[in-house]
């Protein structure tokens, strides 16, 4: 547990605006295997949801590719329908950035990732810019935003797990 709690530190939280959260931390490993991690659905599959949240993935599905679309749909036991998350893919530069927008509702917020390596690390800065001040304040409160240490504790799981298929 302890190991965990020191890596949930250099996860990041910082509201920069009224209408901007800005997330950060740095993995071990190259850009390339994190961004595949963000690109490819068996891999998001493995780590994008907090565990802890009681969320499972049902379907994912993602068209990586400007003007492309994603659709994941999870399942959660407090919940008789499934819940979907549905977007576009505004900017896609392998292994550098990559823009989405959350279209689940009118106070979705467009995501941008940036990943930058430096000696086999690579440092992640994850942007969520809201429509208002409100549609963030709600993000907040709900709870959303605290899930990703957790989030990036599984990634870093399913790095490792990368990282070694790469190398044999």
């Amino acid at each position: 547990m302890d190991a965990i709690r020191a890596r949930e530190q250099i996860t990041t939280t910082d509201r920069r605006s009224e209408r901007e959260v800005v997330i950060t931390r740095t993995f071990d490993g190259p850009a390339r295997i994190v961004f595949e991690a963000w690109t490819r659905p068996e891999l998001i599959m493995q780590w994008w949801t907090p565990k802890s949240f009681g969320i499972t993935f049902i379907s994912c599905e993602a068209d990586v590719r400007p003007g492309g679309t994603y659709r994941f749909v999870m399942g959660h036991p407090a919940f008789d329908q499934p819940m979907a998350f549905v977007g576009r893919y505004l900017e896609v530069d392998p292994p550098k950035r990559l823009v989405w927008t959350n279209e689940e509702s009118a106070d979705g917020s467009v995501t941008t990732l940036t990943l930058e390596e430096k000696d086999g690390k690579t440092h992640l800065v994850l942007s969520d810019l809201y429509p208002s001040k409100a549609a963030l304040d709600e993000a907040m409160a709900s709870g959303s935003i605290n899930g990703y240490p957790e989030q990036f504790n599984q990634l870093d799981i399913v790095l490792a797990g990368s990282a070694k298929a790469h190398s044999a």
